[in-house]
């Protein structure tokens, strides 16, 4: 790992060092598996975007117009198909 530098409101300091969960663990641990989860949920949402541009000017039931007599059901009892 490597070490950085970086700078805190002093409030804010007080607040992280007084949790007990920064005080078992230690800042470092703390604030890096903060940053994981930001980019993490920072990569969901552009993911989570791109799906909606992609698939958004184009809703799936026109992609699917038309098969709708298309469909075949199979009578698990005797496998025969029917057609609707």
């Amino acid at each position: 790992m490597k070490a950085i530098q970086i700078t805190f409101d002093e409030r804010l300091l007080e607040k992280l060092d007084s949790d007990e969960e920064v005080k078992r663990e230690g800042r470092s641990a703390v604030i890096r598996r903060a940053v994981a989860d930001y980019l993490r949920k920072k990569r969901r949402a552009t993911i989570a975007d791109a799906y909606r541009r992609a698939y958004g000017k184009q809703p799936a039931e026109l992609d699917l117009a038309g098969w709708a007599k298309e469909r075949r059901y199979e009578n698990h009892r005797d496998n025969r198909y029917r057609y609707e």
